[in-house]
Protein backbone atom coordinates (compact mmCIF):
# COMPACT_ATOMS: atom_id res chain seq x y z
CA UNK A 1 0.00 0.00 0.00
CA UNK A 2 1.45 3.22 -1.36
CA UNK A 3 2.35 5.56 1.87
CA UNK A 4 0.15 9.01 1.83
CA UNK A 5 2.04 11.99 0.56
CA UNK A 6 2.63 14.63 2.91
CA UNK A 7 1.75 17.80 1.39
CA UNK A 8 4.51 19.88 -0.04
CA UNK A 9 6.15 22.72 2.61
CA UNK A 10 5.66 26.25 1.15
CA UNK A 11 5.76 29.68 2.28
CA UNK A 12 2.14 29.96 2.92
CA UNK A 13 1.89 26.43 4.85
CA UNK A 14 4.82 27.66 7.24
CA UNK A 15 2.74 31.28 7.68
CA UNK A 16 -0.51 30.24 8.33
CA UNK A 17 1.10 27.40 10.48
CA UNK A 18 2.85 30.10 12.44
CA UNK A 19 0.24 33.07 12.33
CA UNK A 20 -2.09 29.82 13.96
CA UNK A 21 0.64 29.27 16.70
CA UNK A 22 0.58 33.12 17.46
CA UNK A 23 -2.92 33.86 18.13
CA UNK A 24 -3.30 30.54 20.08
CA UNK A 25 0.03 30.85 21.90
CA UNK A 26 1.66 34.24 21.76
CA UNK A 27 4.57 35.35 20.16
CA UNK A 28 7.01 32.75 22.49
CA UNK A 29 5.65 29.83 21.54
CA UNK A 30 7.10 30.26 18.32
CA UNK A 31 10.47 28.68 17.17
CA UNK A 32 11.68 26.65 14.59
CA UNK A 33 11.90 23.50 16.40
CA UNK A 34 8.11 24.33 17.40
CA UNK A 35 7.01 25.32 14.22
CA UNK A 36 8.71 22.05 12.23
CA UNK A 37 6.89 19.84 14.66
CA UNK A 38 3.56 22.05 14.02
CA UNK A 39 4.13 20.95 10.35
CA UNK A 40 5.48 17.35 10.59
CA UNK A 41 8.82 18.26 8.50
CA UNK A 42 12.21 18.89 9.82
CA UNK A 43 13.85 21.91 11.09
CA UNK A 44 15.96 22.66 8.10
CA UNK A 45 13.77 22.41 5.55
CA UNK A 46 12.26 25.60 6.99
CA UNK A 47 15.16 27.48 5.99
CA UNK A 48 14.67 27.13 2.21
CA UNK A 49 11.83 29.65 2.40
CA UNK A 50 12.92 31.74 5.52
CA UNK A 51 16.70 32.73 6.64
CA UNK A 52 15.21 33.81 10.58
CA UNK A 53 12.59 32.82 12.77
CA UNK A 54 11.88 36.44 12.71
CA UNK A 55 11.53 36.59 8.52
CA UNK A 56 8.87 34.23 9.60
CA UNK A 57 7.21 36.11 12.17
CA UNK A 58 7.59 39.69 9.99
CA UNK A 59 5.23 37.10 7.27
CA UNK A 60 2.76 36.52 9.41
CA UNK A 61 2.50 40.34 10.70
CA UNK A 62 2.31 41.51 6.91
CA UNK A 63 -0.85 38.42 6.28
CA UNK A 64 -2.15 40.36 8.61
CA UNK A 65 -1.72 43.70 7.05
CA UNK A 66 -3.53 42.63 4.19
CA UNK A 67 -6.74 41.65 5.84
CA UNK A 68 -6.71 45.57 6.14
CA UNK A 69 -9.37 47.09 3.43
CA UNK A 70 -7.75 49.68 1.15
CA UNK A 71 -10.63 49.96 -1.09
CA UNK A 72 -11.56 53.62 0.18
CA UNK A 73 -8.55 55.13 -0.43
CA UNK A 74 -8.41 54.45 -4.54
CA UNK A 75 -9.47 57.00 -6.55
CA UNK A 76 -12.30 55.60 -8.08
CA UNK A 77 -14.05 55.85 -4.50
CA UNK A 78 -16.19 58.40 -3.42
CA UNK A 79 -15.62 58.79 -0.07
CA UNK A 80 -14.38 61.82 1.33
CA UNK A 81 -11.14 61.86 3.37
CA UNK A 82 -12.51 62.17 7.07
CA UNK A 83 -14.63 59.02 6.02
CA UNK A 84 -11.96 56.99 4.33
CA UNK A 85 -9.57 57.84 7.46
CA UNK A 86 -12.44 56.34 9.61
CA UNK A 87 -13.28 53.50 7.72
CA UNK A 88 -9.52 52.39 7.39
CA UNK A 89 -9.16 52.89 10.81
CA UNK A 90 -11.88 50.89 11.57
CA UNK A 91 -11.10 47.61 9.08
CA UNK A 92 -7.22 47.99 10.71
CA UNK A 93 -8.27 47.90 14.50
CA UNK A 94 -10.57 44.69 13.70
CA UNK A 95 -7.54 42.72 11.79
CA UNK A 96 -5.87 43.87 14.75
CA UNK A 97 -8.29 42.69 17.24
CA UNK A 98 -8.20 39.67 15.14
CA UNK A 99 -4.65 38.67 16.09
CA UNK A 100 -3.92 40.43 19.01
CA UNK A 101 -0.41 38.65 19.67
CA UNK A 102 1.18 40.35 16.57
CA UNK A 103 -0.03 44.13 17.48
CA UNK A 104 3.72 44.34 19.47
CA UNK A 105 5.26 43.12 15.86
CA UNK A 106 2.87 45.36 13.53
CA UNK A 107 3.37 48.66 15.72
CA UNK A 108 7.23 49.13 15.55
CA UNK A 109 6.14 50.19 11.26
CA UNK A 110 5.67 48.69 8.16
CA UNK A 111 9.86 48.18 7.70
CA UNK A 112 9.73 46.11 4.06
CA UNK A 113 6.19 44.23 4.82
CA UNK A 114 4.96 44.95 1.29
CA UNK A 115 1.23 45.04 2.66
CA UNK A 116 2.41 46.58 5.52
CA UNK A 117 4.04 49.22 2.88
CA UNK A 118 0.74 49.67 0.42
CA UNK A 119 -1.22 50.72 3.57
CA UNK A 120 1.38 53.35 4.30
CA UNK A 121 1.54 54.44 0.59
CA UNK A 122 -2.56 54.44 0.46
CA UNK A 123 -2.72 56.62 3.74
CA UNK A 124 0.03 59.07 2.07
CA UNK A 125 -1.33 59.15 -1.19
CA UNK A 126 -5.21 59.68 -0.71
CA UNK A 127 -3.94 62.60 2.13
CA UNK A 128 -1.93 64.10 -0.49
CA UNK A 129 -4.86 64.43 -3.17
CA UNK A 130 -6.77 65.27 -0.59
CA UNK A 131 -5.11 68.60 -0.38
CA UNK A 132 -2.96 67.89 2.67
CA UNK A 133 0.44 68.77 2.59
CA UNK A 134 2.66 66.37 2.45
CA UNK A 135 4.76 67.11 5.51
CA UNK A 136 1.26 66.51 7.26
CA UNK A 137 0.01 64.40 5.20
CA UNK A 138 2.83 62.16 6.88
CA UNK A 139 2.26 62.98 10.36
CA UNK A 140 -1.54 62.00 9.93
CA UNK A 141 -0.66 58.13 8.72
CA UNK A 142 1.88 58.08 11.54
CA UNK A 143 -0.92 59.92 14.11
CA UNK A 144 -3.21 57.04 12.74
CA UNK A 145 -0.78 54.13 13.47
CA UNK A 146 -0.10 55.09 17.14
CA UNK A 147 -4.10 55.49 17.70
CA UNK A 148 -4.95 52.64 15.96
CA UNK A 149 -1.91 49.97 17.02
CA UNK A 150 -2.21 51.56 20.91
CA UNK A 151 -6.42 50.69 20.80
CA UNK A 152 -4.89 47.23 20.37
CA UNK A 153 -2.73 46.76 22.76
CA UNK A 154 -5.08 45.31 25.55
CA UNK A 155 -8.37 46.00 26.81
CA UNK A 156 -9.27 48.90 28.84
CA UNK A 157 -12.19 47.19 30.48
CA UNK A 158 -10.43 43.88 31.01
CA UNK A 159 -8.37 45.56 33.04
CA UNK A 160 -10.94 45.93 35.61
CA UNK A 161 -11.50 42.29 38.07
CA UNK A 162 -15.30 41.68 37.85
CA UNK A 163 -15.01 41.38 41.99
CA UNK A 164 -16.94 44.22 43.52
CA UNK A 165 -15.44 43.77 46.84
CA UNK A 166 -12.41 45.42 45.38
CA UNK A 167 -13.43 48.86 45.06
CA UNK A 168 -14.08 49.60 48.58
CA UNK A 169 -16.68 53.15 48.14
CA UNK A 170 -14.57 54.32 51.02
CA UNK A 171 -11.36 54.66 49.20
CA UNK A 172 -12.63 54.59 45.20
CA UNK A 173 -16.47 56.42 45.92
CA UNK A 174 -16.67 56.75 41.97
CA UNK A 175 -15.60 53.17 41.18
CA UNK A 176 -19.01 51.53 42.17
CA UNK A 177 -20.29 49.73 38.52
CA UNK A 178 -16.30 49.32 37.59
CA UNK A 179 -16.47 45.44 38.52
CA UNK A 180 -19.28 45.11 35.28
CA UNK A 181 -16.45 46.86 33.05
CA UNK A 182 -14.75 43.04 32.08
CA UNK A 183 -18.56 41.66 31.23
CA UNK A 184 -19.08 44.75 28.77
CA UNK A 185 -15.73 44.48 27.24
CA UNK A 186 -16.38 44.21 23.38
CA UNK A 187 -19.27 47.56 24.36
CA UNK A 188 -16.71 49.85 26.63
CA UNK A 189 -13.69 49.07 24.10
CA UNK A 190 -15.33 49.60 20.94
CA UNK A 191 -16.81 52.25 22.11
CA UNK A 192 -14.03 54.05 23.15
CA UNK A 193 -11.85 53.57 20.25
CA UNK A 194 -15.18 55.47 18.21
CA UNK A 195 -15.15 57.89 20.59
CA UNK A 196 -11.23 58.84 20.44
CA UNK A 197 -11.57 58.00 16.46
CA UNK A 198 -14.31 60.75 16.16
CA UNK A 199 -12.25 63.39 18.35
CA UNK A 200 -9.06 62.71 15.96
CA UNK A 201 -10.87 63.59 12.91
CA UNK A 202 -12.46 66.34 14.09
CA UNK A 203 -9.54 67.68 15.16
CA UNK A 204 -7.82 66.95 12.16
CA UNK A 205 -11.04 68.21 10.07
CA UNK A 206 -10.36 71.59 11.65
CA UNK A 207 -6.79 71.68 10.72
CA UNK A 208 -7.71 71.26 7.03
CA UNK A 209 -10.25 73.83 7.38
CA UNK A 210 -6.97 76.59 7.81
CA UNK A 211 -4.89 75.31 5.14
CA UNK A 212 -8.05 75.59 3.26
CA UNK A 213 -8.09 79.53 4.63
CA UNK A 214 -4.82 79.90 4.18
CA UNK A 215 -4.06 78.77 0.69
CA UNK A 216 -7.73 80.23 -0.30
CA UNK A 217 -8.10 76.43 -2.18
CA UNK A 218 -8.24 73.71 0.68
CA UNK A 219 -5.11 72.10 -0.81
CA UNK A 220 -1.76 72.31 -0.51
CA UNK A 221 1.99 70.51 -0.90
CA UNK A 222 3.89 72.00 1.75
CA UNK A 223 7.69 71.72 1.21
CA UNK A 224 7.61 67.87 -0.56
CA UNK A 225 7.15 67.10 -4.10
CA UNK A 226 3.83 64.51 -3.28
CA UNK A 227 5.87 61.36 -4.52
CA UNK A 228 6.38 60.12 -0.81
CA UNK A 229 6.10 61.17 2.82
CA UNK A 230 7.24 65.13 3.57
CA UNK A 231 9.45 66.54 6.43
CA UNK A 232 8.22 70.15 6.55
CA UNK A 233 5.80 71.37 8.90
CA UNK A 234 4.36 74.26 6.88
CA UNK A 235 2.15 74.80 3.92
CA UNK A 236 3.42 76.07 1.21
CA UNK A 237 1.82 77.45 -2.13
CA UNK A 238 -1.88 75.62 -3.07
CA UNK A 239 -2.26 73.65 -6.31
CA UNK A 240 -4.68 71.21 -6.82
CA UNK A 241 -2.86 68.00 -7.65
CA UNK A 242 -3.82 66.05 -10.76
CA UNK A 243 -6.16 62.82 -10.38
CA UNK A 244 -7.28 64.41 -6.93
CA UNK A 245 -10.62 62.71 -6.42
CA UNK A 246 -10.82 62.44 -2.40
CA UNK A 247 -13.39 64.97 -2.23
CA UNK A 248 -13.28 67.38 1.35
CA UNK A 249 -14.63 66.57 4.36
CA UNK A 250 -18.00 67.93 4.94
CA UNK A 251 -18.64 70.39 8.02
CA UNK A 252 -19.73 68.88 10.92
CA UNK A 253 -22.20 70.40 13.18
Amino acid sequence: MARPRKPLLSRERIVEAAGALVDAEGLAAVSTRRLAAELGVSGPSLYNHFRTKDEILEAVADAVSAQVDLSMFEESDGRDWRTALHDWAVSYRAALADHPHLVPVLAVGPGRRPAGLRIADAVFGAMVRAGWPPAQATHIGALMRYFITGSALGSFARGFVDDATAYDPAEYPHLGQAHLLAERQRQVDEGAFETGLRALLDGLSLQHERYASVTGTGTGTGTGTGAGPGTGTRPGPASAPPGATLRPAPKRP
